[in-house]
């Protein structure tokens, strides 16, 4: 059993470097095309609003994720979140459903 332990993780050890990350060091990685190199599309307005709707989710859950961390009651916290999605998303968890 101590042998097939031993075995996995050398495995495990010497097939890490295939996970390494390409940093873009290699000679080809100018080559490359990716949506990275590609030039960003035009965004019309709608989009737009959904990029910022989102945006503003995400600060209000990460608002509401502080103060919960910060030790107060879930409905307290739950109010502040609600308070801060009034308008912007759908439900009483500021869910990902646009209000339109």
């Amino acid at each position: 059993m101590k042998s097939l332990i031993c075995t996995a993780a050398a495995a495990c050890l010497l097939a890490m470097p295939a996970w390494a990350h390409d940093h873009g060091h290699a000679p080809d990685a100018a080559n490359k095309t990716s949506a990275q190199t590609q030039p960003a599309r035009q965004l019309d307005a709608h989009t737009l609003q959904d990029i910022e709707r989102h945006r503003s989710m995400a600060r209000a859950h990460e608002q509401a994720a502080q103060c919960l961390a910060s030790g107060k009651l879930y409905d307290d916290c739950l109010k502040q979140l609600q308070a801060s999605c009034k308008g912007l998303a759908l439900g009483k968890n500021c869910g990902m459903r646009h209000s339109h």
